[in-house]
């Protein structure tokens, strides 16, 4: 999880500059605007890919942890309460 936090520290700077020239430069230049959408379209799509592979990837990562965690509780109680069950049932 360090990696992707590094590699968003990382990239966030660059990225937010080429977002505000992305849209600044439109402005200021009109031609060079209709010239760039084709490309912002491209970055746009590129972005949106590696998001939703990013967030697939961490889901999956996640959903397995949580079913560990609640087969681990499961043990647990099963463990704790197997032998309180048996000493009752004893008495």
């Amino acid at each position: 999880m360090a990696l992707f936090e590094d590699l968003l520290e990382e990239a966030l700077g660059p990225v937010a500059i080429g977002i505000g020239a992305l849209l600044v430069v439109p402005a200021v230049f009109p031609s060079v605007g209709r010239a760039l959408r084709p490309v912002a379209k491209g970055a746009i799509k590129a972005g949106i890919s590696i998001y939703e592979s990013t967030v697939a990837t961490f889901s999956e990562a996640t959903g397995d942890l949580i079913a560990e965690a609640r087969s681990e509780l499961e043990s647990e109680s099963r463990h704790v309460a197997g032998p309180k069950g048996a000493a009752a049932h004893a008495s």
